[in-house]
C-alpha cells in the first residue's frame, strides 16, 4: 500500500514530462521542421510585392473589402486591445486614405461583402472575451451612412463570407456555443437570411473565395489557436452541395484570401508561436496548390481585396496574439 503514492507520483511525473516534450517537438520544432524542409528560392517564385501609404488606424482581425475600385477597411482591434468602429478608404489611383463613417457599434473578426454599390458588414465579435454579434449593416458610399439590416440567425463572428449570385454566403465561424459549421445565406433585395447546408468541418478563421460560380471555403482552425486546419470545402450555391478539394499545404488560420486571373491565393495566418507569411496558389483548374511569392511582412488577422490585377493585403498583426500594423502590401503577378 505505501507504495502507492509513489507509483501515481512516477505515473503523473511521466504524463507531465510527455505533454512537454508533445508540446516543444510538435509545436516549437515541428515550426522549424516545416520551414526548413526543402525552403523554395523565392526569387523564382511567381508574383511580386509592393508597399503602399499604410492605412492610418493600424488593427488585426480587420475587415477588408473592395468597393467601386476602392478598398475599405472595417473594424478590428486596436494596439490596446480595443475594438474598433473605424472605418477607412483606401484610393489606390491616389495611394491615400480617408476615414469614412463609422460602425454603428464596435466590431472584430466581422465578416464583410460588396453587392452591387453597397457594402455589407455581418456579424463578428466584440471585446477580448469574443462576444459574437448577429447584427447587418450595410453601407452607402453616396450618403456616406451605415444602416441596419436583417440580423443573422445566429450571432457568430471568425466566419468566412463570399458573394454568390447576388447573395452573401456566411461560412462557420465562433458563436455563442464556440465552433460552428453553419451556413447562412443573405438575399439583400428580399433583406432576409436563409439556412443551407453546414460546412463539412467546422472551423473559425477561415476564408472563402468565390470563382466561376462556386465558392472555395479554405484553412482556418478548430476554436484553439494550435488546431490549424488545411482544409479545402467547395460549395456550389446553385445545388445547396459540398465536395470536398484538395487541400491548403500550410495549415493555419487567421488567413486572407483573393482571387486573382481565376486563382485563389492564401496570405498569412497564426500559430501559437509565430505568424506566416506564406502565399500559397489555388488552381481551380487543375486541383492544385502552388507557392507564390511570400508576404514581405508576416501577420494574422489580415484582410485581402482584389482591384484589376492587384490583390490588396492590408493590416494584421505581425506577431502571434494581440498584435496591429497598418500594412499595405500590394501583390501582382509577374
Amino acid at each position: 500500500m505505501k507504495r502507492a503514492p509513489l507509483i501515481i507520483g512516477l505515473l503523473i511525473g511521466l504524463l507531465l514530462l510527455f505533454l512537454v516534450a508533445a508540446f516543444y517537438f510538435g509545436y516549437v520544432k515541428g515550426f522549424e521542421l516545416v520551414e526548413r524542409k526543402n525552403p523554395p528560392d523565392v526569387t523564382k517564385l511567381k508574383g511580386k510585392w509592393e508597399t503602399k501609404k499604410s492605412m492610418p488606424t493600424a488593427r488585426t482581425e480587420v475587415s477588408v473589402a473592395n468597393l467601386g475600385g476602392k478598398i475599405y477597411v472595417a473594424g478590428g482591434i486596436n494596439r490596446s486591445g480595443g475594438t474598433e468602429r473605424a472605418v477607412e478608404e483606401y484610393d489606390p489611383q491616389k495611394d491615400s486614405w480617408r476615414k469614412v463613417a463609422r460602425l454603428p457599434k464596435p466590431l472584430h473578426h466581422a465578416g464583410i461583402a460588396t453587392v452591387g454599390e453597397n457594402l455589407y458588414v455581418i456579424g463578428g465579435l466584440q471585446g477580448l472575451d469574443l462576444v459574437p454579434s448577429k447584427d447587418v449593416f450595410v453601407y452607402d458610399p453616396q450618403k456616406n451612412h451605415w444602416k441596419k439590416r436583417a440580423s443573422l440567425p445566429t450571432a457568430r463572428g471568425a466566419m468566412a463570407v463570399a458573394v454568390a449570385n447576388g447573395k452573401i454566403y456566411a461560412f462557420g465561424g465562433l458563436d455563442s456555443n464556440g465552433l460552428t459549421k453553419e451556413v447562412t445565406a443573405y438575399n439583400p433585395a428580399a433583406d432576409s437570411w436563409q439556412k443551407r447546408r453546414p460546412l463539412l468541418t467546422a472551423r473559425d478563421h477561415l476564408a472563402a473565395v468565390t470563382v466561376n460560380g462556386l465558392i472555395y471555403v479554405v484553412g482556418g482552425r478548430k476554436a484553439i489557436l494550435s488546431v490549424n486546419s488545411g482544409a479545402l470545402e467547395i460549395y456550389n450555391p446553385k445545388e445547396n452541395s459540398w465536395q470536398k478539394g484538395t487541400p491548403l499545404p500550410t495549415p493555419r488560420g487567421g488567413i486572407a484570401a483573393a482571387s486573382l486571373r481565376g486563382k485563389i491565393y492564401v496570405f498569412g495566418g497564426e500559430a501559437p508561436l509565430k505568424t506566416f507569411n506564406q502565399n500559397e496558389e489555388y488552381d481551380p483548374e487543375t486541383e492544385r496548390w502552388s507557392t507564390a511569392k511570400p508576404l514581405p511582412a508576416a501577420r494574422h488577422g489580415l484582410g485581402a481585396a482584389t482591384i484589376g490585377t492587384k490583390i490588396y493585403v492590408i493590416g494584421g498583426g505581425k506577431r502571434s496574439a494581440l498584435s496591429v500594423s497598418g500594412k499595405n502590401e500590394v501583390f501582382s503577378l509577374q
